[in-house]
């Protein structure tokens, strides 16, 4: 079994709830100005050619607020109200490239609790879900993402590849990105739940540096501690 694959069934179908999501009223928010719960007052507005750098990683916004992560092979991209809802209804426009098999269930899950979360309390970003795309080809092979802001310094995240994009280290690279972005917002510690016997699973927490810190006979907690 592949590291990655864990990420698809177990990290991320355990880590984010599967909630009746309300996807129209979340996306007419999103396109309403006049909303101050957030949404389009965060229309892009580019940067021209900025590249930051935090601790080793290259960020380039395509907006002034919320950059993408760029790592060796894959961009992070931090989506929107709008392009949840895409991925969520599997409706992808001419503006979206997908993988043939993304997305795949995990990521329903994912973005069902990021729209429901974003039409509860408002914009999740930088805290929300992550689409990994391949800088090869442009295309989205999977998600990561936080189950919410910082509670008292500490975030869990969760995760998952497209079948084809498994095997090639790519759930562990996207894994230490999103906690080096996560170090750079003040975070703490950086926690991830997965089932005993997932062994996929617990290799990708552990080669992103996470270390297990609780063991039941039904979950596995591992954490990073930033610094």
């Amino acid at each position: 079994m592949h590291p990655e694959s864990s990420t698809s069934a177990s990290v991320v179908a355990e880590g984010f709830r599967d909630v009746p999501v309300d996807v129209a009223s979340a996306l007419a928010r999103d396109a309403d100005p006049t909303d101050c719960r957030g949404g389009a007052r965060d229309v892009a507005v580019h940067a021209e050619s900025i590249v930051k750098s935090v601790a080793g990683l290259r960020i380039s916004p395509l907006t002034a607020t919320m950059p993408d992560i760029e790592t060796t092979r894959l961009i992070l991209h931090p989506v929107d109200s709008a392009e949840a809802g895409r991925i969520h209804n599997r409706t992808p426009t001419a503006e979206d490239q997908w993988a043939a098999d993304y997305p795949f269930d995990g990521d329903i899950v994912a973005l069902g609790a990021f729209v429901a979360a974003t039409e509860r309390d408002g914009e999740q970003r930088p805290f929300g879900y992550y689409r990994i795309t391949q800088r090869s080809d442009r295309h989205a092979i999977g998600g990561i993402g936080f189950k919410g802001p910082p509670d008292n310094g500490v975030v869990e995240v969760g995760y998952g590849l497209a079948p084809s994009a498994r095997g090639h280290g790519y759930a562990t690279e996207a894994l230490s990105a999103l906690t080096t972005a996560a170090a750079s917002q003040g975070v703490a510690r950086v926690r991830a739940d997965t089932a005993p016997d997932n062994v996929a699973s617990r290799r990708t927490l552990e080669r992103a540096g996470f270390v297990r810190v609780v063991a039941d006979a039904d979950l596995l907690r591992y954490e990073f501690s930033v610094g």
